[in-house]
């Protein structure tokens, strides 16, 4: 039976939504080392020889099934990096759900770098959850580095929820992604950064193939005086559709930089990017004000309503 105490009990609620261990397959790690692991007869999760980690491997078409593998650190100073691979049979249906959280009380830096690479077989269907999360009173950061690789088989689907709300002093997060025909992939980030944290974002986007497309899509704030910036490319090899859009609010002295990148390399290729930075209309507060809110609980009540 594993034993989990109050504070990883937490940390697996905010980024797994996990409030006891998981039924189906899962990977629990704790403060670099695994908690717990199960497969099943459909997903099997090894680790690796010759590197921390592990691999997932998912029978072709498997359904209805999911894949829990959050990691959780409550040790002030340590530093880890684990590469995880996913590999997803042909025609499989699956919930791939991640996420790290930090708890740091101590003086020095907690550091959670990982690099997942998926591999999405013909027709299959991946929805994949990422949510970072950060709490303790320490003077020691919460820093996270996800570095995520996307290799898309024709026709396979790939949506992916990239979140991070509260706590996480420093991030620099890495996507790139390689589409072949029929391919299609959907990327909804929500962000929040607050005092000093800093938070980068970068997306690279391949369209190699014939009707392949690409959405990626980011809603942040930037509260105090943190810092982000949006960086999404995406490159048309192909007669395929792309679209990428960053939707910002500033707020106090926070500072936010959207940059745009298409690459049309087809006269075929369709690529799209928008993008929005401002502060909250005053007018939306006073609406709210009107009906019983002070000005803060108005600007929460849009914060929240704005990245769900």
């Amino acid at each position: 039976m594993i034993q989990i105490d109050e504070i990883q009990r937490r940390l697996l609620k905010e980024v797994a939504d996990l409030h006891q261990i998981p039924e189906g397959a899962y990977n629990i790690r704790s403060n670099g080392a695994a908690l717990g692991r199960a497969s099943t007869a459909n997903i099997e999760i090894t680790p690796k020889e010759n590197a921390s980690g592990i691999d997932i491997r998912i029978k072709p078409g498997t359904k209805n099934e999911s894949v829990h593998i959050p990691v959780v650190m409550t040790q002030s100073g340590l530093k880890e990096l684990v590469y995880n691979d996913f590999y997803i049979g042909e025609g499989a249906d699956v919930v791939i759900v991640a996420g790290c959280g930090i708890d740091n009380c101590g003086p020095e830096d907690s550091e959670h770098d990982g690099i997942h690479r998926f591999y999405v077989g013909k027709g299959a269907k991946v929805k994949y959850v990422e949510k970072h999360y950060g709490s303790g009173h320490g003077k020691g950061k919460r820093i996270l580095n996800p570095g995520t690789e996307v290799y898309m088989e024709e026709d396979s689907t790939m949506e992916m929820e990239m979140v991070q709300i509260k706590g996480v002093d420093d991030t620099d997060r890495t996507t790139t992604a390689e589409l072949a025909k029929g391919a299609r992939l959907v990327v909804r980030e929500r962000l929040m950064t607050h005092g000093e944290q800093t938070a980068i974002s970068t997306y690279m986007v391949n369209l190699n193939g014939e009707g392949s497309s690409a959405d990626v899509v980011s809603r942040s704030v930037a509260r105090d005086s943190s810092y982000q910036k949006f960086d999404a490319k995406l490159v048309g090899n192909a007669a395929c559709s792309g679209h990428t859009e960053c939707d910002s609010i500033i707020m106090d002295k926070g500072r936010i930089l959207a940059v745009p990148g298409l690459e049309a390399n087809d006269v075929d290729a369709a690529l799209v990017h928008e993008a929005a930075i401002g502060k909250i209309a005053g007018d939306q507060i006073i609406k709210l004000m009107t009906l019983g809110l002070t000005e803060h609980e108005a600007e929460e009540q849009i914060i929240n309503g704005f990245l769900k």
